[in-house]
């Protein structure tokens, strides 16, 4: 299952690390798809009918192996794969590598054309194993710029009947989510993301997302609530960590908001999120000790404070 951050950001407020909730995508995972086959009849009495048949390698799963190390020789396997089966099972089972590996790579509007292509050999009757391939496709919609794409694929996904992955069907609101954001439609972007929450309780990520719309919409009161349940769940997340001293910093607890920054510097050092919460911590300075573990780096080009608290020199 692919199953892949970025949200709402406005000019000179604290989320230069997420601009949009669409086109940054979440990680596709190199997982088979639970895509039923025909059945093979079963042997009729005998001996040597009995005996078990010669194992036979799995080409997804050698594909999905290669690609770990090697997305760029796994691409061309899949594509080799294609121009050898005319078999629509198997056109399915080499697009979903193809679609991965092209994503792994940052070709999102290749990926998207090849789990599309996917969803179209599938058998209505198969629907159901559909679902994660229409979660794919919506997933690099979102990652090519094409939210309202993203959105029917993701819709598609969720009126599939027999479909009964709860965590599966959380991320698919989480990215619906994403879409309608990107749409301008943050009021069913909260429902989603509520969906989100009821189906796979225990996703950090849906949390962070729903954190960040409501830190947007001024709730600060939810953004708080939504922001620790992120935390208890993925306490070494270096997003929930500026997120978290964004929302502190916004209801006027700068401490605490040094003190999330400086937690993202420590534990992540050299990521984005380590280089936003540097610059963060430059503009907003040392503690009361006088100390400053953050070591920041110039401002230069690095989100502002946001109006209404204190060390707000900007607007």
């Amino acid at each position: 299952m692919l199953l892949a951050l970025a949200l709402f950001a406005a000019p000179g407020s604290f989320d230069a690390h997420w601009q949009q909730i669409g086109p940054s995508p979440r990680p596709l995972q190199l997982n088979e798809l639970p895509i039923p086959g025909r059945r093979k009849p079963a042997p009729q009495g005998g001996d040597e009918a009995a005996a078990p048949a010669p194992a036979k390698r799995d080409r997804l799963s050698d594909c999905l192996s290669v690609g770990r190390d090697n997305p760029a020789l796994a691409e061309s396997l899949a594509e080799h794969w294609l121009a050898e089966v005319k078999v629509g099972s198997e056109r399915v089972r080499a697009n979903q590598c193809l679609g991965l590996m092209r994503s792994q790579q940052g070709n999102y509007d290749g990926a998207y054309a090849a789990f599309t292509e996917a969803v179209g050999l599938i058998p209505p009757a198969q629907a159901a194993g559909a679902v994660p391939l229409m979660a794919m496709a919506g997933n690099a919609a979102l990652a090519a710029g094409k939210p309202q794409d993203a959105l029917t694929w993701l819709d598609r996904a969720l009126i599939v009947h027999d479909f009964a992955d709860n965590a599966a069907l959380g991320a698919v609101q989480t990215d619906r989510a994403r879409a309608l954001v990107a749409l301008g439609r943050n009021a069913d972007a909260a429902k989603a993301l509520g969906e989100a929450h009821r189906l796979a309780p225990e996703d950090p990520e849906g949390w962070l997302l729903s954190a960040t719309l409501a830190r947007r919409d001024k709730d600060l009161a939810t953004a708080q609530h939504d922001i620790e349940e992120a935390a208890r769940l993925d306490p070494r997340n270096a997003a929930v960590g500026v997120e978290a001293g964004v929302i502190a910093m916004l209801g006027n607890r700068e401490d605490a908001a040094r003190q999330s920054w400086q937690s993202v510097v420590a534990t992540a050092p050299g990521s984005d999120e380590a280089r936003t919460a540097q610059g963060y911590l430059a503009q907003i300075g040392a503690g009361p000790s006088g100390v400053d573990r953050g070591q920041p780096a110039p401002t230069s080009g690095a989100a502002s404070l946001p109006r209404g608290t204190s060390g707000d020199t900007t607007r």
